[in-house]
């Protein structure tokens, strides 16, 4: 992976800790850019005049981040969020929209959202015409609860329209959201992802249906998201063991996907499938109008729970690099060989007392933190913005 061949450079980031899952690359090196591409990797590369170097020492340098399943309709939606300020926080190169717009108003978001936006941004379609239209605290109106509104044909053929974005469609089942539609919804979405050949996303909430009958339906490449949702519905069983159903699913491809959101992480599930030898692949914070401000916070925020639960740090980078650029079916993204987009975060490690939250309430004390220092997205730089629920508190006080 590493070249001797340098090209002229426009800059250079310098010295640090480079973690690249994809190319098996743990080593500190420089890493050359050029007209927004990875152009070079060395163990030192010339510092020629005119190149910008950014010196990286004592950071942790990693691909892009992707966030599979956000929720950035800005304006458009009650629970969408600013896209620019979520990816500058948190060091998100990709932001992947999951399933806010569906058939009847995904043309907005492409237009109107990400054409503009800072971030790279992606989407599943979500099966029902409208996109989730009424999710607000206090108001829940199940956009899969009517066979009518998910409508197949429309569905893929918007979704085949924008090619260049969709990478998925996207179905939410459980209570309200599909009410007593249940596994029919899933069904009509599992039709139209086969028709327009793409995964599926699909959001596991209160029973009914179960998780197990869900994740038995899934098909290879299929993504089911909240993996790690609290009990009841959750993915272990009264003995604390992984349910049955999922290790099938896993077997045949299915992919575990954390979204942690603002109901859909309990650290007694995550800790309990953990320690069972069932991690996620892909780990995401499904980040929303009701959870940016907590418990979800942004990607970072979810990442640094799983650290302080176990979770390596280059298994977590590969969770939130390469893995979700697989499950999207785009390799391009997701690491940083040469000619790839020039898509990086520098972090910190650091020893710091904090205490985590998630969806019910419980708390956590944590030790380690991944901090954000920039990062570059298309080969420009952008500081990171402050993190204030980040701060650590002081020994010995809650």
């Amino acid at each position: 992976m590493v070249n001797t061949e340098v090209p002229p450079l426009d800059g250079i980031v310098a010295g640090g800790r480079v973690i690249d899952p994809r190319h098996g690359l743990d080593a500190v090196c420089d890493i050359g850019v050029r007209d927004g591409r990875v152009a070079a990797l060395a163990p030192q590369l010339s510092r020629m005049s005119g190149v910008w170097v950014r010196d990286a020492t004592g950071a942790v340098v990693v691909p892009g981040l992707i966030d599979l399943h956000t929720h950035v309709y800005w304006k458009a939606t009650s629970y969408g969020v600013d896209p620019d300020r979520i990816a500058r926080r948190s060091l998100v190169s990709t932001l992947v929209d999951a399933g806010s717009a569906g058939a009847g108003n995904y043309a907005g978001l492409k237009d109107f959202v990400m054409a503009g936006a800072t971030p790279r941004m992606l989407a599943f379609l979500n099966i029902s015409f409208p996109g989730i239209f009424a999710f607000d605290r206090g108001l829940m109106v199940g956009e899969a609860n009517r066979l009518d509104l998910l409508d197949v044909g429309r569905c893929v053929e918007v979704a085949q329209r924008h090619a260049d974005t969709v990478v998925g469609i996207k179905v939410r089942l459980g209570g309200p959201v599909s009410g007593d539609i249940g596994l029919p919804a899933l069904d009509r979405a599992l039709a139209a992802a086969e028709a327009a050949r793409l995964p599926l996303m699909c959001h596991v909430g209160q029973a009914p249906p179960s998780y197990a009958e869900i994740v038995d339906r899934l098909r290879p490449g299929d993504i089911l998201t909240h993996c790690f949702r609290p009990s009841p519905n959750g993915p272990v069983d009264d003995r604390r063991r992984v349910l049955p159903a999922l290790r099938r699913a896993r077997e045949r491809g299915v992919r575990f996907d954390l979204g942690h959101g603002f109901g859909s992480f309990g650290f007694e599930s995550a800790e309990a499938a953990i320690a069972d030898g069932f991690l996620p692949d892909t780990v995401s914070s499904d980040v929303h109008a009701l959870s940016v401000d907590g418990p979800a916070f942004d990607l970072l925020h979810s990442i640094n729970k799983l650290l302080n639960s176990g979770v390596s740090l280059i298994d977590l980078v590969r969770m939130a690099t390469v893995e979700p650029a697989r499950a999207m079916r785009r390799p391009e993204l997701g690491h940083l060989g040469v000619g790839a987009p020039a898509d990086l975060a520098l972090l910190r490690v650091a020893e710091v007392p904090l205490r985590f939250t998630d969806a019910t309430g419980a708390t956590r004390d944590g030790v380690q933190l991944l901090k954000p220092l920039g990062m570059l997205r298309a080969g420009c730089w952008y500081d990171a913005e402050p993190r204030p629920w980040e701060l650590p508190r002081e020994r010995g006080r809650p």
